[in-house]
């Protein structure tokens, strides 16, 4: 019998003053910004893609902000805030949703885990569902495989309420290893023929874990400015000094995804003796 992960590490402590000054936020806006959440995101088909994202919401205007490395260079990689806004708990998966075992965890077998787009992270127009797959919408990474995104959107208080159930998920693999996204590498994308599947796996994921843990993106993230407009968004340089940063944010990053792990195994060994079968 299968057992399927049910642990879920979220906290929701208030950010350092440092880390919001370091992103830019002056004290009357760390004293005005209401909530704030740091999601750390972990690779995911063997990509070699990690990253930090925050997640900054005042009244019902949500802030995100992601820093991420290791996609693939000069291509666009569609982004999503997933999950449930009723109360359902998903979370990330990992390579046991292979379930067709071809060696690639496709967008659909995630979704099990993963839940479906809540929130299409675009870099214009609307980010509703139905632009999950709006490519020429999405941020591209630079020719070091690195992304800046930011971005500020007007959601519902749905998800205002149920923020910490949400996640981000960043797509687009190079499995062949030959820098782009195609058809070579794993095929067509079951979510759309005319896309290889390259483009449309998922190569990251991390779960809302509250601020407490302090680190910052990957390269750090733009200081100041930001539009409150949905039809905003800023792409940010990366920084010498951020990149230093990031080196911390990995690492605290591994302990909790660790730690997360840990309970998963730790609740499957559990099931399965109260069963008396094998998980």
């Amino acid at each position: 019998m299968m057992v399927k992960r049910t642990g879920r590490l979220v906290a929701s402590a208030a950010v350092p003053a440092a880390v919001f000054l370091a992103l830019g936020l002056s004290g009357p806006a760390l004293a005005q910004s209401g909530k704030a959440y740091q999601i750390d995101l972990a690779q995911l088909n063997d990509s070699g893609s990690r990253g930090t994202a925050m997640l900054s919401i005042k009244g019902n205007q949500l802030t995100v902000q992601i820093e991420s490395e290791g996609m693939v260079p000069g291509s666009p990689s569609a982004q999503h805030l997933h999950g449930s806004t009723n109360g359902h708990d998903f979370q990330c998966p990992d390579a046991t949703d292979d379930t067709n075992r071809d060696g690639i965890l496709s967008n659909t077998e995630a979704t099990v885990d993963y839940g479906n787009i809540n929130i299409s992270l675009t870099t214009s127009g609307d980010t509703k569902a139905t632009s999950g797959l709006a490519v020429d919408r999405m941020p591209v990474a630079n020719k070091q495989g690195k992304l800046s995104y930011k971005r500020t959107i007007t959601v519902s208080q749905d998800v205002v309420d149920h923020i910490q159930d949400l996640h981000i998920v960043q797509h687009g693999i190079d499995r062949n290893k030959n820098g782009k996204y195609d058809f070579e590498g794993a095929g067509k994308s079951e979510l759309d023929p005319k896309l290889p599947q390259e483009a449309t796996a998922p190569t990251n994921c991390g779960m809302v874990m509250g601020a407490s843990v302090g680190s910052l993106p990957v390269g750090g993230i733009e200081t100041g400015g930001g539009s409150g407009s949905p039809q905003s968004a800023t792409v940010t340089p990366v920084t010498a000094a951020g990149g230093a940063l990031a080196a911390a944010a990995v690492t605290a990053g591994a302990v909790v995804f660790a730690r997360r792990r840990a309970v998963s195994a730790a609740a499957r060994t559990q099931a399965a003796q109260t069963t008396g079968g094998a998980a």
